[in-house]
């Protein structure tokens, strides 16, 4: 099997302080990852979340600083947090500090609880997807503005008016990844907007219908659908015998018959033969979902004797 490239996938919602995110992106970095990536959460999906949530896109800027070559990203940042020109701002900021390695996962926001929590609004679905395409058309619009010329926008959420779209990015486009399993408009953003699709914690069926439904909306894009890169993230508990991944399931609170059923669990080979169903379903890239960020040893594990039969 050749062709997927692995990417390492963190949840620091769940309880981690920067120092434990720039050890795991370190890690990931020296052992040969393609990308380190975290969510975007502000509030924990059970436990209690000590010691608190960090700010996506703080944290990156500081690993764009104290890491050299692996790209970073998140997967993904939520339209409900940030208004889309200071967004364009960070993200082009971040770009500069890390010489050209950064990438914006978008999302249109779900998780109702950290809204309430920390004072954002929560509007309805249908808004939150309206607010989301509105927000990819600004940023991509304000990167995609030749420098001395302005940039003007009128949506039904947001209005920029002769915006000089600075700072500008390194990268010319930064790469920009949608997700999700949304029958229609997921798909059409994707094909408009994005670079990569993700499809987050689904079956290779279930990936291999998105998959087609984006090449249809690519077509009806008049876009390639060989364009944008497929990728899928998958939870990641990987052992050199059924001891050791007894003992990373019980450490992420999570049952080896589950992590078998719904992730990328068991031995390395069993790990390659997992990745290779996604393949077959169309996948070219796998972002590891790695839960227990002071367990470096199972990257490097993955690193060692998944890496090298991928390609």
């Amino acid at each position: 099997m050749r062709g997927v490239d692995l990417r390492i996938f963190t949840e620091p919602q769940q309880g981690a302080r920067y120092a434990d995110l720039l050890a795991v992106a370190r890690t990931a970095e020296d052992a040969g990852y393609d990308a380190f990536f975290r969510s975007d959460h502000y509030l924990a999906m059970g436990g209690d979340g000590l010691p608190g949530p960090t700010d996506a896109w703080t944290t990156l800027a500081g690993l764009a600083r104290e890491t050299s070559r692996i790209r970073l990203g998140t997967l993904v940042t939520s339209a409900t947090f940030r208004l889309p020109g200071v967004l364009a701002v960070q993200v082009a900021q971040v770009d500069e500090m890390s010489g050209g390695r950064v990438e914006l996962g978008l999302g249109a926001g779900w998780f109702e609880a950290e809204h309430t929590s920390y004072g954002i609004p929560f509007p309805p679905l249908g808004e939150r997807f309206d607010r989301m395409e509105e927000q990819l058309a600004v940023v991509t619009g304000l990167f995609a503005t030749p420098a001395g010329e302005r940039f003007s926008f009128a949506g039904e959420h947001y209005r920029l008016t002769d915006s000089p779209a600075l700072p500008k990015p390194v990268q010319q486009p930064v790469p920009v990844i949608v997700g999700g399993m949304g029958p229609r408009r997921t798909p059409a953003l994707a094909a408009r907007y994005a670079t990569e699709v993700n499809l987050p914690f689904v079956s290779a069926d279930d990936s291999r219908a998105q998959f087609a439904r984006v090449a249809e909306a690519c077509e009806a894009a008049g876009r390639p659908a060989e364009d944008l890169v497929r990728s899928n993230a998958l939870v990641l508990c990987c052992g050199r015998d059924d001891a050791e991944v007894a003992r990373r399931a019980a450490a992420i609170g999570r049952e080896v018959p589950e992590l078998r059923a719904n992730g990328l669990a068991g031995s390395p080979a069993e790990v390659v033969e997992r990745i290779g169903a996604y393949a077959e379903a169309g996948c070219q890239r796998v972002y590891l979902q790695v839960l227990d960020l002071a367990d470096l040893a199972h990257v490097e594990l993955v690193a060692a004797e998944v890496m090298p039969q991928l390609g």
